[in-house]
C-alpha cells in the first residue's frame, strides 16, 4: 500500500514523502490517526502542488533573509558597560543585550540566532554571527564600550 506521510514517522520517512507500507499498518494505524493519506492520484497531485508553495515560499524567505543580511552588515552597534581595574567590564555581554540594542535599531532578531562561542567579557570590537536563515547568515560589528 503506498501512503503519503503527512507528518515525520520515525524509521519510516518524513512529511510528503511516498511510503509504502504493510496494508494492515496503513489502514488501521497511520490514515485513521491522520499521519497519512492514500497515494491516489488526486492526493499526489496536491502533494506536487504543495511542494512548490513550500518552495516558493522558502526562495521568498531566503532573499528576504539576504536583503537583512545586507542591512545588518552596514549596522554597528554600541554597548556601554561599567568598568573596573584593567578595562574588565562587570558582568559580560549576552546574545540578550545585543538583541535588545538591535531591536532599539529597528531590526526584530531573536536572541538564540545570535551566535556567540562565549559572553563578551571585555571592552573592543566584536564581529558577532546572526543566523537569519538555514543559508543565509550575517555579521554584526558591536562595539563594547565604557559607560
Amino acid at each position: 500500500m503506498q501512503v503519503i506521510l503527512q507528518q515525520d514517522v520515525r524509521d519510516l520517512g518524513n512529511a510528503g514523502d511516498i511510503v509504502s507500507v504493510k496494508n494492515g499498518y496503513g489502514r488501521n494505524f497511520l490514515i485513521p490517526k491522520k499521519i497519512a493519506v492514500m497515494a491516489d492520484p488526486k492526493n499526489i497531485k496536491e502533494l506536487e502542488h504543495f511542494k512548490k508553495v513550500v518552495v516558493s515560499k522558502q526562495l521568498k524567505a531566503k532573499k528576504e533573509a539576504e536583503v537583512l543580511a545586507a542591512k545588518i552588515a552596514e549596522l554597528s552597534i554600541t554597548v556601554a558597560r561599567e568598568v573596573g581595574e584593567e578595562d574588565k567590564i562587570f558582568g559580560s555581554v549576552t546574545t540578550k543585550d545585543i538583541a535588545d540594542t538591535v531591536r532599539g535599531e529597528g531590526f526584530i532578531i531573536d536572541r538564540h540566532d545570535i551566535k556567540l562561542e562565549a559572553p563578551i567579557k571585555k571592552l573592543g570590537i566584536f564581529d558577532i554571527k546572526i543566523k537569519l536563515h538555514s543559508e543565509v547568515e550575517g555579521v554584526l560589528k558591536v562595539w563594547v564600550v565604557k559607560k
